[in-house]
Parts: C-alpha cells; sequence; structure tokens
C-alpha cells in the first residue's frame, strides 16, 4: 500500500485545527471520511498519528515527524507548480527578495530596475528585512532569494553566493568640526557622542569592540533610534557622530548634511551576497536576478571614490 498526498494533506489539517469535526468541516468532508483517510495513514505509517484527548486531537512523535515532512512536502509542490506555471504560461513569474538595509538602498533596487526593463511583465516583491527574518523566509517559502551580508555561518540547507562588499563608515554633520580634516584616527573619536540603533546592535557592538582593540573608552551612546531618517536627520542638525554601511549614508546624504569621515585606522569591509534554499525551484527571473545583482555590485564598485 501506498501514500496518497491527500490523505498526507487531510492529516496536516487535522493537525492545524486540533480537532475532527473542524477539519472535517474545512475539508467539507463527512468525520466518518476523514477518520477514514487517517485509518489509512497510521496503516501504512504501521504507528498512531494522532492521540485523543478532551479537548480534541494531539501529535503522537510519529505525528510530529510526518508533520514537519509534510511541510517541506508542500513547500517541493508549490515549487512544481511554479516551475510548471512559468513553462506553459511563457512568464518569468512573480519573485519574492529580502535584502538587508545596505542593499535594500542601493544594490537591489538597482538590480531590481534592470530586471524589469528586460523583462516587464515580471512582478517583483522586495522587502526591507533583518538577516533572521530573511533567513526564516527563505526556509518557509515566503521568500526566493535574500540579499545580505554574510557572517561566514555555513547552512547546510541554505546556497550563499558572494556578490559584493559593505564598507561601515563613521559620518557627522557636514558642519561638524571633525568634517573638514583629511585624516582622522579612531582615538580622535574617542570623546565624542554616538547616535546608534541600541545598546546591543551589530554597529554599536562592532564600534566599541574597535574602541576596545584600541584600549579606548567604549563609545558614548547619547541617541537610540532604529529609524534611519531620524537618525541621519539628528546627525545632520548635531554634533553627534554615527556608524553606517555606506551605501546607506550615500543615499541619506542626498537629504541631510552629513559626510563621510575619513579615519583611517577604521576599515571594516563585510562580504554580501545571495542566499537561497538550497533545494528549491529557482524561476528564469531569480536566475537572472542574481546574474544581475552581481553585475550591478561590479558598477557601484566602479562607481566609488
Amino acid at each position: 500500500m501506498h501514500f496518497q498526498l491527500r490523505d498526507v494533506e487531510y492529516f496536516a489539517v487535522i493537525a492545524e485545527h486540533g480537532q475532527l469535526q473542524r477539519a472535517a468541516e474545512a475539508l467539507n468532508l463527512s468525520q466518518a471520511a476523514l477518520s477514514k483517510s487517517l485509518q489509512r495513514l497510521e496503516t501504512i505509517m504501521n504507528s498512531k498519528l494522532l492521540k485523543r484527548t478532551p479537548k480534541g486531537v494531539e501529535l503522537t512523535s510519529t505525528g510530529s515527524a510526518l508533520l514537519a515532512q509534510v511541510s517541506k512536502l508542500r513547500l517541493s509542490v508549490e515549487d512544481v507548480a511554479r516551475e510548471i506555471a512559468d513553462l506553459s504560461e511563457g512568464r518569468a513569474g512573480y519573485l519574492r527578495v529580502g535584502a538587508a538595509a545596505g542593499a535594500g538602498m542601493d544594490l537591489a533596487p538597482r538590480a531590481c530596475a534592470v530586471l524589469l526593463r528586460e523583462a516587464p511583465k515580471v512582478t517583483v516583491k522586495l522587502s526591507v528585512t533583518d538577516n533572521k527574518s530573511m533567513l526564516a523566509g527563505l526556509r518557509d517559502g515566503t521568500l526566493d532569494l535574500a540579499v545580505t551580508m554574510m557572517d561566514g555561518t555555513q547552512h547546510d540547507d541554505l546556497v550563499q553566493e558572494h556578490t559584493h562588499d559593505d564598507t561601515w563608515i563613521v559620518y557627522a554633520s557636514s558642519n561638524h568640526r571633525l568634517a573638514g580634516r583629511r585624516q582622522l584616527m579612531l582615538a580622535d573619536l574617542a570623546q565624542e557622542r554616538w547616535a546608534m540603533a541600541s545598546p546591543n546592535s551589530p554597529t554599536n557592538l562592532l564600534l566599541t569592540q574597535e574602541f576596545r582593540n584600541r584600549s579606548l573608552p567604549p563609545p558614548r551612546l547619547t541617541v537610540e533610534t532604529t529609524y534611519l531618517p531620524a537618525r541621519h536627520l539628528l546627525v545632520a542638525e548635531s554634533e553627534l557622530l554615527a556608524l553606517g554601511l555606506r551605501p546607506i549614508v550615500r543615499q541619506g546624504a542626498k537629504r541631510h548634511a552629513i559626510v563621510e569621515l575619513r579615519v583611517k585606522d577604521f576599515n571594516i569591509t563585510r562580504r554580501g551576497g545571495v542566499i537561497y534554499r538550497k533545494d528549491a525551484y529557482l524561476s528564469p527571473a531569480a536566475r537572472r536576478f542574481i546574474e544581475i545583482l552581481k553585475a550591478t555590485a561590479k558598477e557601484i564598485a566602479a562607481e566609488r571614490p
């Protein structure tokens, strides 16, 4: 006897609702028909998948293991459906891209623009979010690609392709007394006040470590805000300093009077790349987008002084 995909799907609906009656209503089936489907599946598995409780049903250990596999199966079915649609309808499809703040301000939008010029029927959803959310999105199938920093962590279920490098820089108001200096050292910034996202933000931790490496006191965090436009405005209108990715600062400088400070002994670069699920279907649009990302990253690097 072989698995029937229908029985597996019915089992997943029962697990989601926690009651046979509610699952039957959701599937528009009789409770008896749903019970027979469950029995067939338990016979094949040679194990109980559910146990009855006063409130409904709960998964057994075997049931929990099967449900985890069902989630993967659903993703595979969705991938196949998208691939067939691309082939049968002759379109590139719907591309869902997540991007970290740096890439999301410059690289990813520019690459999207190139893709849309080449394939105007493509639909793109670009989300600027954090790395944790992007990895989760790749794994649950809500994202096709993530453009972000690569911290060196290896993920067995993900593919990481290097596309670009991003550099952290210190910036200040164009009227700041240090803005006119051709060369600074990190020690010159030891007494300055800073605007950061939070004490435990990656930027603040990075800066603190650099100060510590030079036996300097930790940076004086004066203003906390996670809202980038507000941080740019605060820096432009005060004596505060801040740390940010060069693409983000340059975008901010188009609206606010902020400039990069040239700190000779502060040069932090992180590898950036595109990440996708190893077993996922990549549409023609996704594959082309990766190629465009790499080419666009080279163009942006060539533009930098």
